[in-house]
């Protein structure tokens, strides 16, 4: 079934059309939401209120589905299970543009993840029956490895934060930016910005400290990669943080999360530099109670520069839809 775009915010340019002739016009997204369970429905939002906020008049039905391979507890199986579209149905919902996220990496190398040759099957399909597709941070590096074998590097330490980028060209997707405007960043990897052009991929937008943050390749359907995470809301980078924080307290992880970039104010840092001492100094689970209340700076993240992209995006696909017959993309 497709899920509403008024759960879980009431519009009824976004409500699914009730016989054919209301379909003129409309729009199918599908999101692959393959985030952790502790991300599932949030993800599941922020990119529902992100086409939604996109969308304007745009008729949009939206559905969402998951790969069965990535490993879930009961708990997130059986809400998949009842909430989302089977992928075994992708194929008759007629995308127009798709949606896919990354997952937490399980395994040393991305090929060795248990749902990568589910993935690389997406990826095929996907060239030749969507108008567009969007591959998202982890989902993005999987792609272009399968693509073109281009692999993504360790970063020295996590890039976490909220890092200005700008336009590295004219292109559709980009039409209206700000000079300057904001993205979440939340890696451990990158694809780098060398090994994409000597590929032919085109960059979209960079980010002087983060490095590439989108980019793009023509398929029969246009691919776009987001290394960034424009969907965030304000407190996804602080809810990861804090989990990095507990898992590190708990001995799951060695390495102290370092304070991601340019979210906090200046207060907060402070007293965030003076938690870690004391959690390195005593490193016990429970201190994780003791965090305290943290404040974001002003404005962070704005999220005009996250629905000018969608909007453009959605664009697009109305356009194509309008201009090309089904069987150049669908076969």
């Amino acid at each position: 079934m497709a899920l509403p775009l008024d759960r879980p915010i009431a519009s009824p340019a976004l409500a699914p059309a009730q016989n054919e002739a209301e379909r003129e016009g409309e729009l199918t997204v599908a999101l692959i939401n393959n985030m952790p369970d502790s991300a599932l429905k949030a993800t599941e939002r922020q990119f529902m209120r992100l086409v939604q906020s996109a969308a304007g008049k745009t008729r949009i039905r939206f559905h969402c589905l998951a790969l069965p391979t990535v490993v879930r507890s009961k708990p997130a199986r059986d809400y998949i299970e009842k909430e989302y579209v089977d992928i075994a149905e992708l194929g008759r919902l007629h995308i127009d543009g798709l949606i896919v996220t990354g997952a937490e990496p399980l395994a040393t190398t991305l090929p060795q993840e248990p749902y990568w040759r589910e993935f690389i099957d997406l990826v095929e399909w996907a060239r030749t029956n969507t108008r567009s597709t969007i591959w998202s941070c982890l989902a993005a590096h999987a792609a272009v490895l399968h693509l073109d074998g281009i692999k993504r590097r360790q970063l020295p330490q996590k890039c976490s934060g909220v890092y200005d980028c700008a336009r590295t060209g004219d292109d559709w997707l980009t039409n209206d930016l700000p000079p300057s405007f904001k993205v979440s960043h939340s890696r451990l990897n990158e694809v780098r910005e060398s090994d994409l052009i000597a590929h032919g991929y085109q960059l979209l937008t960079h980010s002087e400290q983060a490095g590439v943050d989108s980019f793009s390749r023509n398929e029969a359907s246009r691919f776009i990669f987001f290394q960034g995470h424009p969907e965030y809301d304000a407190l996804c980078l602080q809810r990861e943080y804090m989990r990095d924080i507990a898992r590190f307290l708990a001995g799951e992880r060695s390495a102290y999360p370092a304070i991601p970039v340019a979210y906090f104010d200046a207060a907060t840092e402070q007293v965030l530099a003076a938690f870690e001492a004391r959690a390195r100094a005593h490193r016990r689970p429970e201190l994780a109670a003791e965090l305290p209340g943290l404040t974001l700076r002003p404005g962070v993240p704005a999220g005009g520069a996250a629905t000018t992209l969608f909007r453009n995006w959605l664009d697009f696909l109305g356009h194509e839809a309008r201009t090309l017959p089904p069987e150049t993309v669908r076969k």
